[in-house]
């Protein structure tokens, strides 16, 4: 191995470590309490280092943001690459974001605080956020353009506007804040049914209820869908 091929390396090992680092401490509180100085000391490195792989804190954020992401993408590419209905693609995403606000609660928290207007558009992973984002978007309109096409989505929606609706719906409904939470927990209803009862409420309305071959309630509760 050369020395600059080494160096490489090197540097992007101290990259990902910083990047871990500054992960665990957005997962444990908020960003107002984070700052440069702490991550640096995570990672056992002065703070004018740390401005070399890092422009800001807002950067960093983002970075790890964009892990959140990835993720989030690489689940619907798997659900969009099965063998099976239009409609149950769609239905397999909803319950793909569900998944992900389970197993990655921290990563849905800090997307969702992405959003708010105070981040800068000049940010350097402003963009890539915006093109996974826009990837699982895009991938939910592939899934309901195949459901019109194989008849199981009603022809009269329109595949972006559709994503566009089932994207922020699941955004929103999967990233309640706790006083939500409480108050539909006191109604004695648990925080699984409430998502799944909404899955099951909005997926008939796309369905195209003239297939007759077409059971939305038998696709909803299959093995490959398991909120019920």
């Amino acid at each position: 191995m050369g020395t600059a091929e080494r160096r490489q390396r090197e540097k992007e090992k101290r990259k990902k470590e910083i990047l871990d680092a500054a992960k665990r401490l957005f997962f444990s509180k908020s960003y107002d309490d984070v700052s440069m100085d702490e991550i640096a000391d995570a990672v056992e490195l002065n703070k004018a280092t740390l401005y070399l792989y890092y422009k800001n804190k807002e950067a960093l954020f983002a970075a790890v943001v964009l892990l959140g992401v990835e993720i989030l993408k690489e689940k619907y590419q798997r659900c969009m690459e099965k063998k099976t209905f239009g409609i149950v693609k769609v239905a397999l995403m909803g319950q793909a974001y569900y998944e992900f606000s389970q197993e990655h609660p921290d990563y849905l928290r800090l997307i969702h605080f992405y959003g708010s207007e105070r981040f800068s558009k000049e940010n350097p992973y402003t963009e890539d956020i915006g093109k996974g984002y826009g990837i699982c978007r895009k991938i939910l309109e592939d899934a309901i353009r195949q459901g019109i096409e194989d008849k199981t989505i009603r022809s009269d929606i329109n595949p972006f506007s559709a994503s566009m609706y089932l994207m922020i719906s699941f955004m929103n409904i999967l990233s309640l804040e706790n006083k939500w939470k409480k108050v539909i927990s006191n109604e004695g209803i648990s925080f699984e049914k409430f998502a799944g009862d909404f899955f099951k409420f909005i997926f008939p309305a796309i369905a195209n209820t003239e297939n007759k071959k077409l059971e939305i309630q038998e696709i909803l509760s299959s093995e490959d869908f398991f909120i019920k």
